[in-house]
C-alpha cells in the first residue's frame, strides 16, 4: 500500500487542468448499454471507478479500449444481466445498471452497491421508479433481482432529488413506451450531461435541469456518430480552488465551467479570496487571513455534500468560528477525528459541526475514510508544519487523476510512496509480522 506525504507551508502557485467529472463519466458509461453497437467518449477520466465501470461492462459481455482520456466501446451483445458482488462493493454507481439491463434485456440481477462508508445511502428511489416504469423486484442474497415484460411510461414524483436514482430511472425511461415524468429529479450538472448524451442516441428528452424531466420512449435508440466528451469535474476543481486557499495561494483551474461552481465561489469569496471567472477557468488569489464560513449542504444548486469535506479543511484556519451542516448523508463527518490529529478545534453536535479556527495545523499520520474526507486531508497537509502522512489511498485514487503530479506542478512538497507497516510497529512486535 502506498502513502502521501506532505510537507506543508508553501504557497500554491499556477494552472490546474480539469479532467472528466467521474460523476458523468460512470452512469454514461453503463448508459451505453440501451443503444447497441460502438460507442465512443472522449475527456473520461483515468480513476479506478471508471475501471471498475469498464471491468462491469466487459464482465456483461461489452469490450471496451481506453486510450488516454477516450473511451471506445462495443455494447453489440448482452451475456449476462449481472452486476456481481465482487464489482459493485467497490463502487456504489455499479446501481446504475439497472435501469439500462432492464431497458435492454428485460431483467437485471444487481448487487446491493458498495462504495464510501458515508451513510446507508438507499436505492427506495430507485426502486419505486422503475416499479412505476414496469419493473418487478426481489431483494434475495444481498441483490436485486428486477424483471419487466415491458417498460410503459408514467409520473414518477420522487420523495428526495436522488442523482443515481434520476440516472436510473431516466436511462430506463428512454425505452419506455409512452411518455415518463420525473418530478422532484435531481438538477446536478452531471443529469443534464447524461440527458445530452441520451439525447445524441435519439432519446426524446426534456426539461434536465429543471427538476422535472419529460421523457417520451422511443422504440430503439443508436450510438451517436460523433464521440461524447464529458463535462469537467466541479468537484475536482472545487479541490484545487480551496488548495490555493488554505495554502495563500494562487491557483487557476482551466477546462473548468464557471456556471456550475456558483456555490463554492461564493463561499470562497466569503472567506476572503479573491476569485476571477473566466470563459472556461477560474482564477483564487489569497494573501491575507482566511474569514470563517457558515455552510449548509443541499441538492444542486445548493452547496455540493462533495464539498464539504474540503471547506471544512478550509475553515480549520479560519480567524473565527464557522458552522457546516451537512442534510445529505448522516455520516459524513468521519474526517473531523483525523483532522483534530492535524491540530483542528471541531465539534459535531448531530449533523452540525462546529469548527473554530486555530493558528496552524501541525503534521501527523492520518488516514483516509471515504473520497471527499481523503480530500480534506490532503488540503489540511498542504498547509501544516511539519510532514503530514495520509495512509489508505484507495479513495483517493477512486476520484482524483494525477492528484500528486497536478500538486506537484504548482509547487507543493508532496510525494507518494510506499507504505512501511514495520515503520509503526513497535520492534518487540516485529517478528510477528514477518
Amino acid at each position: 500500500m502506498d502513502k502521501i506525504v506532505i510537507r506543508g507551508g508553501k504557497p500554491l502557485s499556477g494552472h490546474v487542468p480539469i479532467t472528466g467529472a467521474k460523476n458523468a463519466a460512470l452512469p454514461i458509461l453503463i448508459a451505453t448499454l440501451v443503444a447497441p453497437g460502438e460507442h465512443r467518449l472522449s475527456n473520461v477520466p483515468d480513476l479506478v471507478d471508471v475501471s471498475s465501470m469498464l471491468s462491469l461492462l466487459g464482465r456483461i459481455g461489452c469490450p471496451s479500449l481506453k486510450h488516454g482520456s477516450d473511451v471506445r466501446l462495443d455494447t453489440t451483445r448482452v451475456s449476462f444481466c449481472e452486476a456481481p458482488y465482487d464489482l459493485v462493493r467497490k463502487m456504489r454507481a455499479s446501481v446504475l445498471a439497472l435501469g439500462p439491463l432492464l431497458a435492454r434485456c428485460g431483467e437485471a440481477h444487481v448487487s446491493l452497491p458498495g462504495g464510501c462508508a458515508i451513510g446507508v445511502r438507499p436505492i427506495d428511489q430507485h426502486l419505486k421508479g422503475l416499479e412505476a416504469l414496469g419493473a418487478e423486484f426481489e431483494l434475495s442474497g444481498g441483490y436485486v433481482h428486477a424483471r419487466t415484460s415491458g417498460l410503459r411510461g408514467a409520473h414518477i414524483v420522487l420523495d428526495v432529488p436522488t442523482v443515481t436514482g434520476t440516472e436510473n430511472i431516466l436511462t430506463a425511461a428512454v425505452l419506455a413506451r409512452g411518455e415518463s415524468l420525473i418530478e422532484n429529479a435531481a438538477r446536478e450538472p452531471e443529469i443534464i450531461d447524461l440527458a445530452r448524451f441520451l439525447r445524441s442516441l435519439g432519446a426524446k428528452i426534456e426539461g434536465e435541469g429543471s427538476g422535472s424531466i419529460r421523457v417520451q420512449g422511443v422504440h430503439e435508440l443508436k450510438p451517436a456518430a460523433e464521440p461524447h466528451r464529458i463535462l469537467p469535474d466541479r468537484i475536482e476543481a472545487g479541490t484545487y480552488m480551496v488548495a490555493a486557499a488554505i495554502t495563500g495561494g494562487d491557483v487557476t483551474v482551466t477546462g473548468v465551467d464557471p456556471r456550475d461552481m456558483g456555490p463554492v465561489v461564493e463561499k470562497l469569496r466569503a472567506a476572503g479570496c479573491l476569485v476571477e471567472l473566466g470563459t472556461d477557468r477560474i482564477r483564487v488569489q489569497q494573501s491575507g487571513d482566511l474569514l470563517p464560513v457558515d455552510v449548509t449542504t443541499r441538492p444542486h444548486p445548493g452547496f455540493p455534500t462533495d464539498m464539504q469535506a474540503q471547506l471544512m479543511a478550509l475553515c480549520t484556519l479560519a480567524k473565527g468560528r464557522s458552522v457546516i451542516t451537512e442534510t445529505i448523508f448522516e455520516n459524513r463527518f468521519m474526517h473531523v477525528p483525523e483532522l483534530a490529529r492535524l491540530g483542528a478545534d471541531i465539534q459535531v453536535e448531530g449533523n452540525r459541526a462546529v469548527v473554530t479556527g486555530v493558528e496552524g495545523l501541525h503534521g501527523a499520520t492520518v488516514m483516509a475514510t471515504d473520497l471527499r474526507a481523503s480530500a480534506s486531508l490532503v488540503l489540511a497537509g498542504l498547509a501544516t508544519e511539519g510532514p503530514t502522512e495520509i495512509l489508505r489511498l484507495y479513495h483517493l485514487d477512486r476520484g482524483y487523476e494525477r492528484l500528486v503530479e497536478k500538486l506537484q506542478a504548482i509547487g507543493a512538497d508532496v510525494e507518494r510512496v510506499p507504505d512501511d507497516l514495520r515503520d509503526r510497529i513497535p520492534t518487540s512486535l516485529s517478528a510477528t509480522v514477518a
